[in-house]
């Protein structure tokens, strides 16, 4: 009986073991795999250093017309280290009915969208993606954590993949208190650029 107990205690400590590393692996955002619009599979620390904009979005809501005003916040800061990942999905109303290919599609002729898109996924519930478990969880997320309240939630992350804003739906793109945000977190780490060498100068 002792034995037994013994085992069965040993087991339960690996297990606990197992899980304690399993969560300890996903610190931040760069450690997800993502499948892109078109199929491949995209590691997120491809964007470490960059300050990132996920959003959930979809193609018939009464939110898609803001697809256009972060297209025009991806090509404004771009130059400074600045993206926009995109990530489909038709957790309300069925607002994203489409294939993958629908909706590049949908996004590029219609918006002229050229930021990151990725493959259709679940952003809450039983099927909620892994990412946004990472996002939306208190315990990984204890500032900026709570359910995905509907398309276009959109989360701040850092250069240095720390979650540093989010904002609802209701808040555009063109928001002045998101592109501070944004703006923010471009200062902070923002790489130094190297000053053009001085010519030197000839003596008269």
């Amino acid at each position: 009986m002792g034995r037994r107990l013994a085992i069965g205690v040993a087991i339960c400590w690996l297990c606990a073991g197992i899980c304690i590393r399993g969560e300890a692996a996903m610190t931040n955002v760069y450690d997800f795999t993502m499948r892109d619009i078109d199929g491949q599979d995209v590691s997120l620390s491809a964007f470490k250093g960059k300050v990132i904009l996920v959003v959930n979005v979809a193609s018939k809501c009464g939110f898609t017309g803001q697809y256009a005003g972060l297209e025009t916040l991806y090509r404004a800061y771009t130059n400074r280290g600045f993206v926009v990942l995109g990530f489909p999905a038709n957790d309300f109303l069925g607002q994203e009915p489409g294939t993958e290919a629908e909706i590049k599609s949908f996004c590029t002729l219609t918006y002229g969208v050229t930021f990151p898109m990725f493959a259709k996924i679940s952003v809450k519930g039983k099927r909620i993606h892994p990412l946004y478990a990472f996002l939306t969880a208190k315990e990984t997320n204890p500032e900026f954590g709570g359910a995905i309240s509907w398309n276009f939630n959109k989360f701040l992350i850092g250069r240095d993949g720390a979650i540093v804003a989010r904002f609802g739906s209701r808040v555009a793109p063109g928001d002045k208190k998101l592109a501070a945000a944004i703006e923010k977190a471009l200062a902070a780490n923002e790489p130094i650029r190297a000053a053009s060498p001085i010519a030197p100068q000839q003596v008269q």
